[in-house]
């Protein structure tokens, strides 16, 4: 078994927290999905769910070139512009898309999440509880003022505590120091002592359920988070009594790591955080960058014969270079060790390895699991698979939010 205990509370936690913290963006794509493969063929509709977006829109542009109240299209080229963070595209394209087609709540839901992503959640919040999201606006809603006010140093560098299981650094909530673990496949939450030390106040209690039974849980906003010499404040947080009761106090994800240049630097044991695109470093190895509502990090990439394409990346995975399904591991030629079951995940899995690559940095023999493994959402699109802790471990990766765009490298070749 790979994760005990609390790894598994804790893994489970920020996977409910996930699909709370975005609920408005992420539940619906099952219907938009569902929808989907009933139009599938061999037009745009098809090249989307292949991950060749740039190829999908195109494709779009020209059916709406002969019908421009094909609400489906314009739809689809919102989300397609959601995904690269062109904002302006998004809120066109999903704007025509819900005036064509007002009952369109999944459109709803991606505007929510692309003004959510500019910190304007003024304009958010009322597409969130016209979509259905209560517990969404009831979040966004809770923050007055500005959001994600950053202040401080234009970049900043923080030492790793840990590497294994997990990259960990030290941040302060209100002042108070904790531990907190790094995870591309999280938000921003963190312990019921945390926050009682730090003087949070819940303002709303919901219920997340964890896969075992739905849980209390409490929305608030952290007045200060200081990370190194950058301080971010007015930050929505939720969180509940039962995670984080060893070992980190919290964790912070990609809905902190998108406000900056974000720079993960396993070999060198540092996270770097910039307010400012920084110049590339000469041998950087590139490739396209993705966000899926709400925090879902993708890029492209080929897991054994799999790709290229799509893969997600998700640095949460103890232990784990890639995570697959098993039509996943079917379609990458990946054959896993029947005869070495583990628990993980919450299900049964086998162990596997594959050769994984992200743009022109390939490593081979990642280990890896495959399985039943549910998605964490539904994103309308196929991907060859997830991406994890292990890849990532002799490398430097860089995730460029202006530029869409990651950087991976070797830094001492």
């Amino acid at each position: 078994m790979r994760n005990e205990g609390a790894d598994v509370r804790r893994r489970e936690f920020l996977q409910a927290c996930g699909a709370v913290l975005g609920l408005a963006a992420v539940l619906p794509l099952a219907d938009a999905s569902t929808a989907q493969a009933t139009t599938t063929g061999s037009g745009p509709d098809q090249l989307f769910q292949d991950g060749r977006f740039a190829a999908a829109d195109r494709g779009y542009a020209r059916l709406l070139e002969k019908d421009p109240g094909d609400g489906h299209a314009w739809a689809q080229r919102g989300y397609i512009a959601l995904l690269s963070n062109r904002f302006g595209d998004t809120e066109q394209f999903l704007g025509r898309a819900i005036k064509l087609t007002p009952g369109d709540t999944v459109s709803m839901s991606r505007l929510a999440d692309c003004y959510v992503r500019q910190d304007d959640f003024a304009r958010a919040v009322p597409l969130l509880r016209e979509s259905g999201d209560r517990i969404g606006a009831t979040q966004y809603g809770a923050i007055a003022g500005t959001p994600y006010q950053i202040s401080g140093a234009s970049s900043t560098t923080l030492p790793f505590l840990t590497l294994d299981p997990l990259p960990s650094v030290t941040a302060a909530v209100n002042g108070t120091k904790a531990a907190f673990t790094l995870d591309t496949g999280a938000t921003f939450t963190f312990s019921a002592a945390l926050a009682r030390a730090a003087g949070i106040r819940p303002v709303a209690t919901v219920l997340v359920n964890h896969g075992s039974g739905p849980v209390p849980s409490y929305i608030g906003a952290v007045d200060s988070l200081r990370l190194g010499q950058i301080e971010v404040r007015n930050i929505p947080v939720l969180w509940d009594d039962v995670s984080f009761t060893t070992g980190p106090a919290g964790v912070i994800g990609t809905t902190i790591f998108y406000h900056f240049q974000t720079t993960m630097d396993y070999a060198g044991r540092v996270l770097s955080l910039a307010r400012t695109t920084a110049a590339r470093r000469a041998g950087t190895k590139t490739a396209p960058l993705w966000l899926a509502p709400d925090h879902f990090l993708f890029s492209e990439g080929s897991i054994g014969k799999a790709g290229p394409g799509p893969v997600l990346i998700d640095t949460g995975g103890v232990g784990l270079g890639v995570v697959l399904t098993k039509a996943q591991a079917g379609v990458a030629g990946v054959v896993p060790d029947y005869g070495k079951p583990e628990l993980d995940f919450g299900v049964t899995v086998y162990p596997c390895t594959a050769d994984v690559a992200i743009g022109a940095v390939t490593r081979r023999d990642m280990p890896g699991v495959t399985g039943p493994i549910l998605p964490p959402a539904e994103f309308g699109f196929g991907y060859s698979g997830t991406v994890s802790h292990e890849f990532f471990k002799p490398l430097s990766v860089t995730f460029d939010f202006t530029t869409m765009t990651t950087l991976i490298r070797h830094p001492h070749p």
